[in-house]
C-alpha cells in the first residue's frame, strides 16, 4: 500500500496491475477507508450506470479519490481522464485524483498510450513472494503459488480446486470478454504445453506443431497470456563477449502454483518426482528475486551455443550485474557451464541460490545462499534505491 500511496502522492492517475484475485481489489478497498474514496466497481452495471456523464460525475468528485475497479471493462473512460485530469491540473489538482485496477495489461497499456501518456503511473501487483510468508511456508508457497486463496487454504486439495476455477474463470469468460477469439480448449492445451516446458527457451515452432497451428498464432496466444500477466518472457542478456549466444526468449508461466494445477500435480511429493520440478523451481526463484528487485532492475538470462549458461542475469539500477544459478539443494554445486558464463559476464556477485538458508562461500569468489536471504537482500537494496 506504501508504493501505491507514494505515486498518488506524485502523480494524477495510478493504475493497480495483477491477475485476478490477486489482492487488487482488497488494497484498494482498504486505501479507500482510510482516505474516505469512492469506489466504483465497473463489472456491476449499476456502478457503469453512475458515469452516464462522466466529466459531470468526476467534477462533483474533484476533492476525492476516486477508485474504478476493472476499467478495461469501460475503454471509452480513457479519453474523458484525460480531460478531466488535465482540467484538473489547470486548477491546481494534480495528484492522487484516480485509482484505476486492471486485470490485464493490454487493454490499459494500449488506452494509456493515446490518451493517458504523462499522467499515469503503473504498479504491478504481483502474487505473493517468500518475504510476505512465514518462514516454514515456502514449500507451500512454491507448490500453491502466491494467489492468497490458493496459499491460505485449508488442504492441498481445496488449494487446487480453487486454481482449476481460476483457470477455467480465465478461458471461458475473462479472455473472451477481452475480444480474442480463440477456442477456450485450444488455449487451455497451449497453456499446458508451456506448463510442461516451464522455464524453457521458447519454442514456437514445437508449440506450433504440437497444436496444429501457425507460429504467429503461437505467438499471438503467447502475447495475449504475457498481457495478461499470467506470463512472462524472460529475455536473453546480451554481451560482447564474441560468443554464439541463444537468442529466443525463455517463457515460464509467473505463478507456480498454476503451473502445477495445469498438470494435475496435488502435493509436494508428487511435484518432487514430476519431470517438471526442475523448471517450475526456477520459475518460481526467478519470478520471487525480479519481483523484490529494485525498481529499473533488468532481468534477463545467458546462454550460448557452447553450453556456457547462467539461469538468471540480474542488472540492477547503476550497472551492477548479478549472475544467479538455481538449485534446489543446498549443497548442490555449480555447473561448468555456469563459470564459463561468468567468465563471459564478469559479473559484480556470482551467486547460487537454493531452497535451504543461510550463506557460505564456495570458490572463485561464488557464493551460495538460501532463496529468502537473496530476496531479503534484493527487497533492502529496493528500499535504498527509492
Amino acid at each position: 500500500m506504501l508504493t501505491v500511496k507514494e505515486a498518488l502522492s506524485r502523480q494524477a492517475a495510478v493504475a493497480l496491475l495483477g491477475p485476478r484475485q490477486i489482492g487488487k481489489t482488497t488494497l484498494a478497498l482498504a486505501l479507500a477507508q482510510e482516505r474516505d474514496a469512492v469506489y466504483l466497481d465497473l463489472q456491476k452495471p449499476a456502478e457503469v450506470a453512475k458515469l452516464s456523464e462522466p466529466a459531470a460525475f468526476f467534477a462533483l468528485l474533484r476533492d476525492r479519490l476516486v477508485i474504478l475497479d476493472e476499467i478495461h471493462r469501460v475503454p471509452g473512460l480513457f479519453p474523458i481522464l484525460r480531460g478531466v485530469i488535465d482540467e484538473g491540473r489547470r486548477e491546481g489538482l494534480r495528484h492522487g485524483r484516480f485509482l484505476i485496477l486492471g486485470s490485464a495489461s493490454l487493454e490499459l497499456l494500449r488506452q494509456n498510450g493515446e490518451s493517458l501518456a504523462g499522467r499515469i503511473t503503473f504498479i504491478d501487483l504481483g502474487s505473493l513472494k517468500v518475504l510476505e510468508t512465514p518462514l516454514d511456508q515456502q514449500e507451500r508457497l512454491w507448490l500453491r503459488g502466491g494467489f492468497p486463496d490458493s496459499f491460505l487454504a485449508t488442504d492441498d486439495r481445496i488449494s487446487l480446486a480453487w486454481r482449476d476455477d481460476l483457470i477455467r474463470t480465465y478461458l471461458e469468460r475473462e479472455i473472451p470478454q477481452l475480444g480474442p477469439r480463440i477456442p477456450s480448449e485450444t488455449l487451455r492445451r497451449f497453456w499446458t504445453m508451456l506448463a510442461h516446458g516451464q522455464g524453457g527457451v521458447h519454442n514456437a515452432a514445437r508449440l506450433a506443431a504440437g497444436l496444429e497451428i501457425s507460429g504467429q498464432t503461437v505467438a499471438r496466444y503467447t502475447d495475449l497470456l504475457v498481457d495478461l500477466l499470467l506470463v512472462r518472457r524472460l529475455q536473453p542478456y546480451h554481451v560482447n563477449a564474441g560468443k554464439r549466444l541463444v537468442k529466443s526468449p525463455k517463457v515460464f508461466i509467473r505463478d507456480s502454483g498454476l503451473v502445477h494445477a495445469l498438470l494435475n500435480i496435488p502435493g509436494l511429493e508428487p511435484l518432487l518426482g514430476h519431470p517438471v520440478v526442475g523448471g517450475s523451481w526456477e520459475g518460481f526463484v526467478a519470478e520471487t528475486l525480479i519481483g523484490v528487485a529494485p525498481s529499473g532492475t533488468v532481468p534477463g538470462f545467458y546462454r550460448t551455443s557452447g553450453g556456457a549458461e547462467v539461469d538468471l542475469v540480474l542488472e540492477l539500477p547503476g550497472g551492477e550485474r548479478w549472475a544467479v544459478e538455481v538449485k534446489r539443494s543446498e549443497g548442490a554445486s555449480p555447473s561448468r557451464g555456469f563459470h564459463e558464463a561468468c567468465e563471459d559476464l564478469q559479473p559484480a556477485r556470482r551467486l547460487v541460490v537454493h531452497g535451504g538458508e543461510g550463506r557460505h562461500p564456495i570458490r572463485n569468489g561464488m557464493e551460495s545462499v538460501g532463496l529468502r536471504e537473496l530476496a531479503l537482500e534484493l527487497a533492502s537494496a529496493r528500499i535504498g534505491s527509492g
